[in-house]
């Protein structure tokens, strides 16, 4: 195991909360106002863990149990996410499945916590959440797929490293398509607009929000760091197929931390300039991603 190995990890857990907080700056910035502080989530995390946490009497102990196997399930999946040039601790053959594979175990346990409390406005948020996961894994999959099948490697921490270092010249359409599709997953996956809103208090349209309405304290400190883990490694998927590497560790880091920024960048650009899309429409958007990440997938087998 190479100790540059251990970089992708340690950053994903200092620096992935940072993320949320250069979107939020992005959007104030376009709303003309001054914003929270950009390390607010910081702030907000040690707030939450020194608090109590309030169970409700229905609750059993699947509602207690369910930040903490979700933030254990995207702390796992952080392990096989590389970072620009920089291996994952853990790499083997298709490691982009059990990749997938966690971030839907996040999920799930995150769904069940919602339906324990036996809420009928948690219910329904987390019905959405699954019906619109389900269209979102296959374009991630299918995006995956293309970008190991063009690398010739199946493990994400050499086949990103190696799309970034010269397919673009003759394979870019292919892999245009393969980032679009993946910063919808983004959006999806995070509950960003135009997918959802993550500032709503409306429990009729919100999606991820509403079924996290009764967890509070230490629990709700354990979601909203997995979320922000959750936003860093899709971040880092689009970023690993851009940022090639120069062979300088520093700048290798430099880059891949300026191109980690720039997407949450973009997400508060999206944020800024687009509404939420109706849920009807949702589902339109995430099977859309899902055929661009097919036709990439087409075209290069070409």
């Amino acid at each position: 195991m190479k100790p540059e190995s251990f970089i992708p990890l340690l950053l994903a857990l200092m620096l992935s909360p940072l993320l949320p907080g250069v979107i939020n700056r992005t959007k104030a910035l376009f709303a003309g106002r001054r914003g929270p502080p950009l390390l607010q989530i910081y702030f907000d995390l040690w707030k939450l863990l020194h608090k109590g946490a309030v169970y409700s009497r229905t609750t059993t102990w699947i509602f207690r149990a369910g930040p903490m196997l979700g933030l254990a399930a995207v702390l796992t999946a952080a392990m096989l996410v590389p970072l620009g040039n920089f291996p994952a601790l853990i790499a083997f053959p298709a490691d982009f499945l059990l990749f997938a594979g966690l971030l839907g175990l996040m999920r799930f346990f995150t769904v069940l916590a919602a339906l324990d409390t036996g809420s009928s406005f948690e219910g329904m948020g987390a019905s959405r959440e699954v019906f619109f996961s389900a269209l979102a894994e296959p374009a991630l999959l299918v995006a995956l797929a293309t970008l190991a099948r063009q690398a010739g490697s199946y493990s994400l921490s050499t086949l990103l490293g190696q799309v970034a270092g010269g397919h673009w010249l003759h394979l870019g359409p292919v892999l245009a398509l393969v980032m679009i599709a993946l910063m919808i997953v983004l959006l999806a996956e995070n509950a960003r607009i135009p997918v959802d809103d993550p500032n709503t208090h409306l429990e009729l349209t919100m999606i991820h929000e509403v079924m996290v309405l009764d967890h509070g304290g230490p629990d709700f400190a354990f979601i909203v760091y997995g979320a922000a883990l959750k936003l860093w490694l899709l971040a880092a998927l689009v970023v690993g197929m851009v940022v090639p590497a120069t062979g300088a560790p520093g700048l290798d880091l430099a880059l891949v931390m300026g191109g980690m920024f720039a997407v949450a960048v973009v997400v508060g650009v999206v944020e800024s300039v687009m509404a939420r899309l109706r849920l009807a429409m949702v589902p339109q958007l995430l099977v859309g991603a899902g055929a661009l990440a097919a036709a990439a997938f087409l075209l290069g087998l070409k």
